[in-house]
């Protein structure tokens, strides 16, 4: 697939989580190296901004959802101030998708029937960190991750209290394609009240 392909409105699907979908599809099938993952930023009640990378965990008409220790620096800046920005980069097929909106807690139900299908080392490695904080070396961590391995060694192991998903509701969404000379292709869709969608090019 060209990264230099036009993009015109009359290539856009008039709901953005359809031309979402549509454009995460071709990133999987174009080879795109983890065409799930995402920027997340956030910002503290004072404005101070930060950004990370997650992974996208699921999307629906209702947001996109993500999994994180909710004592992190993220969990507290969303508990603080619940709006966040993510941004999709596929460079292999030059393109960007940004969403942003409200965050909320996903249900407790979900957060667990997701735990539970990670891989048992991927489990481990959630209950043994205390993300974000201070520990003292990386044998530290390696001990505990064996130490819960012998405990839980023939039982299911339990999600942390203080770890589990969050959702973010789109409000506002930009696709842009890579043209030459700098001359790209952007889109905004902006949700007007009663629902719909406005679609409007903006400028490079």
């Amino acid at each position: 697939m060209s990264a230099d392909r036009p993009l015109d409105l009359p290539d856009l699907h008039p709901e953005p989580i359809s031309q979402f979908e549509r454009w995460f599809a071709e990133a999987r099938e174009g080879g795109a190296f983890e065409p799930e993952a995402m920027a997340l930023a956030t910002a503290s009640p004072a404005g101070a901004p930060s950004a990370r990378m997650v992974l996208n965990k699921g999307f629906d008409e209702r947001g996109f959802v993500f999994y994180t220790n909710y004592a992190s620096r993220k969990g507290h800046e969303l508990d603080a101030n619940p709006r966040a920005a993510l941004l999709f980069h596929w460079p292999e097929l030059g393109r960007q998708v940004r969403v942003e909106g409200p965050v909320s807690r996903v249900s407790r139900a979900e957060t667990e029937a997701y735990a539970q299908s990670r891989s048992r080392s991927s489990q481990l490695s959630a209950l043994a960190s205390p993300q974000s904080r201070p520990v003292e070396s990386r044998e530290w961590l390696e001990r505990r991750v064996a130490e819960l391995a012998r405990e839980y060694e023939e039982a299911e192991l339990p999600p942390k209290d203080e770890w589990g998903g969050y959702r973010l509701a789109p409000e506002a969404w930009e696709f842009w394609q890579h043209r030459p000379d700098r001359l790209h292709d952007r889109f905004a869709y902006r949700l007007e009240s009663g629902g719909a969608w406005r679609i409007e090019r903006l400028g490079p």
